[in-house]
């Protein structure tokens, strides 16, 4: 017979259910600190990216596309060699960046054996991103200022001349008016004109 002073008492099985859910919500954390990681990983990788490409700063290409000429008279004569000539003149801004390029007005100047003949105004504009812009301008030149210059009258004795063109436009990437980078680009175009047909035979940009 059991003894009557014996004492009875009930099992319990709460202490294996607890170290049950305390590990449960170990793993819990442990995937939310992976998750969380992998998370800070993922935003560094992107912002890494962005640095790498949207923020890459690169140098608009100035350039004359095409040129061609309304009126081109010249005297070969000898002592007295002169050419009076208007030209239009297709111009191009390309900009690689990913946000606009902006830039205030400038001008394009032309040079016949490193002197002035001419020059006109290139306006203040903008130009989207990832994009190019084309604009047309035209322009006097004169070798008024040159006449007697033996080099000017042998080179339009042969039907052949030289000009260049050059400019340089000061401007600025801009994001938003947040970000903002100052951006010049600069033009140097060497014109190759026929005489006798008065048109520009080649073209070549730097």
């Amino acid at each position: 017979m059991a003894d009557k002073n014996q004492r009875w008492f009930p099992v319990s099985f709460n202490n294996g259910g607890t170290q049950i859910d305390e590990e449960q919500r170990k793993r819990r954390r442990k995937k939310c600190l992976l998750y969380a990681f992998l998370l800070g990983v993922l935003k560094a990788g992107i912002t890494l990216l962005f640095l790498l490409t949207i923020l890459r700063f690169r140098t608009p290409k100035f350039r004359i596309r095409s040129a061609a000429f309304e009126t081109f008279d010249f005297s070969a004569a000898a002592g007295t060699p002169s050419f009076n000539a208007r030209m239009r003149a297709e111009l191009t801004l390309k900009n690689s960046n990913f946000i606009k390029y902006k830039f205030p007005s400038s001008d394009i100047a032309f040079y016949y054996n490193g002197e002035r003949v001419g020059s006109t105004i290139v306006p203040d504009s903008r130009v989207r991103a990832r994009s190019t812009k084309e604009w047309d301008v035209v322009v006097e030149l004169s070798a008024v200022e040159l006449i007697g210059r033996e080099q000017l009258g042998s080179d339009l004795r042969s039907g052949v001349l030289m000009l260049n063109g050059r400019s340089r436009l000061s401007g600025k990437v801009e994001l938003l008016k947040l970000l903002k980078k100052k951006k010049s680009t600069e033009m140097d175009c060497i014109l190759t004109v026929n005489l006798s047909k008065r048109m520009v035979r080649d073209l070549r940009c730097e």
